[in-house]
């Protein structure tokens, strides 16, 4: 047995029925030319089943050992390993569109893994319309986290499409593969101060230095809960109570969308910022549509705890190595030029607070703040008292075509966590030349989550008019605060997908459901916007 480290145990400790904590991701395929479709999956069902050593932790299962429920947890061996348990193959109903995939990947997000047993399970989904088929994944949260994900993804696929895998994509071979070609592109630096020895005045210097850094961070991050450090966002100050920050039920909504990267690259340039500010504008003006939609309109603005990776690029095996920052959405500001820099100003402010400290410094600070929104969680107070209003994190992923023993790897779209005091979660995967995004919600307390794929999608038009990107006629049109003109994934009757959505004319209601018509896919191309060309657009 291995103990389980502190940060990774938090999420075992924090889980109970209506707080699953596994991350999980969808992934969509499209056929080699030519296959039999029947026999290709039975052929991968065969590759995900194949009996081999795996890497840790997914050969293990957790443990408190001898001392009981309430003792220290271990990471123990499974000798029994059930490995038709873990890979299950699931088929659509009929007429198998993405609304009906995303009822089951909600369903699958919804319900625990067994804790007798190593915390992991992959879907083999078939029945898909276009020619295309998925692969839905969750792993415990103690084991991974966004950044060692997306190795394991990296891992499992590959640039070249007449590449074939014999291996288990979590076996120990496949991984070390993967680690070794991973290893051999990063520059080898060598520190020759390191390899000096360190008298004992240096070793005393640098503790002063670590302490120095440390009380002036939280300083800082007192001042401004206090409201004295300038655009610097810190937990709980000014948190608005609104239906996403209130407790959650164990039952999710994942609803999934791409968009093209050069539209948001494109405003990114024009404003002369970040992607992940232009990804948080996004987000902010989905947001306050969202709200109003429900009625509410909060007077201080929404904060969003944005991870960043506190990983060092040579590190492949921790399993979860995050901090945050902690962003100002600026819900509360009308015009959105002046939303955005709003934004830039306090995202800048949370990078030099962490750049102030080495990256010891900070990984202590992180470990040190979180214990406090850790806690709330565990008494639970987080819906009462919501640390922050929502979660939204950008994780880097590979920028080049990947296959699967042939088969196309057209989106990767990542289902996170929520639970009390944070009832919504929006985390995005850079692919290719676009952002999957991929929102998971409490169904209950966050109704009709699936309008947020529209609310994002005019947010991201209302920032490119902003930047002269796209010239609209007269005046800016005013923001929409009711249901959305265009119906999107997991709405009754609607056949959209994380490509698709169905747009909708209006005159009267009755007029309007008979006249729908379905866009192209891949990304929310609508009149007048640049959406990435789709290849194989599913039937309607």
């Amino acid at each position: 047995m291995r103990a389980v480290n502190l940060a990774d145990a938090g999420f075992l400790y924090l889980e109970k029925r209506q707080t699953p904590m596994h991350v999980g991701g969808l992934s969509l395929f499209t056929f080699p030319q030519g296959v039999n479709r029947h026999r290709f999956l039975g052929e991968l069902l065969e590759v995900l089943r194949t009996q081999e050593e795996y890497r840790r932790p997914f050969g293990e299962f957790v443990t408190s050992g001898r001392a009981g429920p309430l003792g220290p947890l271990y990471w123990e061996h499974d000798t029994h390993l059930d490995i038709d348990y873990h890979v299950r193959h699931s088929a659509l109903p009929q007429p198998g569109r993405y609304r009906e995939l995303f009822m089951l990947v909600s369903r699958l997000h919804s319900s625990l893994l067994d804790r007798s047993r190593p915390l992991w399970e992959m879907h083999l989904i078939e029945g898909l319309q276009g020619n295309q088929f998925a692969l839905y994944n969750k792993t415990h949260h103690a084991a991974v986290d966004g950044v060692s994900a997306m190795h394991m993804t990296n891992a499992m696929y590959s640039s070249k499409k007449s590449a074939r895998s014999e291996h288990s994509p979590l076996s120990r071979a496949t991984y070390e593969r993967y680690k070794q070609s991973k290893l051999k592109q990063q520059a080898v630096h060598v520190d020759l101060k390191s390899k000096e020895m360190r008298t004992v005045m240096e070793a005393m210097r640098q503790q002063f230095d670590t302490t120095t850094n440390l009380m002036s961070a939280f300083r800082r991050f007192g001042g401004a809960f206090f409201g004295r450090s300038g655009n610097l966002s810190v937990p709980w100050h000014q948190i608005p109570h609104t239906s996403i920050n209130t407790r959650v039920s164990g039952s999710r909504r994942f609803v999934a969308q791409s968009f093209a990267f050069e539209r948001v690259r494109g405003v990114c340039k024009a404003m002369d910022g970040t992607i992940n500010d232009i990804v948080l504008a996004m987000c902010s003006g989905a947001l306050r549509r969202y709200l109003a939609s429900q009625k509410e309109r909060p007077t201080h603005s929404l904060k969003a705890m944005a991870p960043v990776s506190l990983r060092d690029d040579d590190d492949l095996d921790s399993s979860n190595a995050v901090g945050f920052i902690t962003a100002d959405l600026a819900t509360n500001v009308f015009d959105p030029e002046q939303r955005i820099r709003k934004i830039q100003a306090s995202m800048a402010a949370g990078k030099a607070l962490l750049q102030s400290m080495t990256h010891a410094e900070a990984t202590l600070f992180m470990q040190l703040t979180q214990i406090p929104v850790l806690l709330t969680s565990v008494l639970g107070l987080a819906g009462k008292f919501p640390a922050f209003s929502t979660v939204i994190s950008n994780v880097p992923g590979p920028r080049e075509q990947l296959y699967w023993n042939g088969a196309a790897l057209e989106g990767i779209y990542p289902a996170s966590v929520v639970f009390d005091g944070f009832a919504m979660n929006i985390t995005l995967v850079s692919y290719k030349d676009q952002l999957d995004f991929g929102i998971v919600a409490c169904r209950r307390s966050v109704p009709q989550v699936q309008r947020m794929i529209d609310y994002l999608e005019e947010s991201l038009q209302e920032l490119e008019e902003v930047a002269g990107i796209r010239t609209v006629p007269g005046k800016r049109r005013r923001e929409r605060t009711g249901a959305p003109a265009v119906k999107i994934a997991g709405e009754a009757g609607a056949a959209a997908s994380p490509k698709t959505k169905t747009i909708t004319k209006t005159k009267t209601k009755a007029k309007a459901t008979a006249r729908a018509k379905t866009a192209a896919p891949n990304s929310t191309r609508t009149k007048g916007t640049a959406g990435v060309k789709p290849k194989h657009a599913p039937p309607t």
